[in-house]
């Protein structure tokens, strides 16, 4: 009796791996559902898709161009932004760097350069003084940087960028969050699709979240 219930769980198992799939994703396969709904920035019609990312991470690197041609895809249908993952905590530079752009409203412009920088040219911005060396050297006013970088608003977002990302239920990157309840990720796709050959996981990560963005649209 005890081998038969074991036969059993592992052919549910089978089959549950078998019907998961990146263009009809399931709850708890290749994406969760968040306990606690988060408000989204944007009411309306578009679907609030956020990105949880690090500046050094090698995965988030690897999937920034599908990402951009994604977005660009999908147009008005959705309002995408960022959140950096804080991963040293309140004093975390990648996460403070990110902030103080984001106040400047110049993260858009400055992103790929940052990401260049990391991964390209293979130079690590570990500290205060590598931020504002990095920034004037890109033509960011240097008074402007500093003044911003030890703001009050971008030093209480910084403190607080841990909370976030655990309202969000989020430790690890990349990490996306659709209409603020449905996050999924490439380890999730991963896991859920073993046969996903490496290269094809970006791709297919994307289709979850096409899926997902047509779910939070009703349709």
């Amino acid at each position: 009796m005890r081998l038969l219930k074991i036969a059993l769980a592992v052919a549910g198992l089978c089959a549950a791996t078998a019907f998961a799939s990146p263009a009809a994703p399931r709850a708890g396969a290749e994406y969760n559902i968040l306990k606690t709904p988060q408000q989204v920035q944007v009411q309306g019609q578009k679907v609030e898709v956020i990105e949880f990312f690090m500046y050094h991470c090698p995965a988030c690197y690897a999937l920034e161009p599908a990402m951009l041609e994604w977005v660009k895809k999908q147009g008005d249908n959705i309002n995408f932004r960022r959140i950096h993952l804080p991963l040293t905590g309140e004093n975390d530079p990648e996460a403070h760097m990110f902030l103080t752009l984001e106040a400047m409203k110049l993260e858009e412009q400055l992103h790929a350069k940052i990401l260049t920088t990391w991964h390209v040219e293979r130079k690590r911005l570990k500290s205060d003084a590598d931020n504002i060396d990095w920034a004037v050297k890109n033509g960011v006013d240097k008074e402007k940087f500093t003044a911003a970088y030890n703001s009050f608003a971008v030093m209480t977002r910084l403190k607080n960028a841990g909370r976030v990302a655990a309202a969000y239920e989020v430790n690890s990157t990349p990490t996306m969050v659709v209409a603020g309840r449905y996050l999924t990720n490439p380890t999730m796709v991963d896991a859920s699709n073993p046969g996903i050959p490496r290269a094809q996981l970006g791709a297919a990560t994307l289709q979850v979240l096409d899926a997902l963005v047509a779910q939070a649209r009703g349709k």
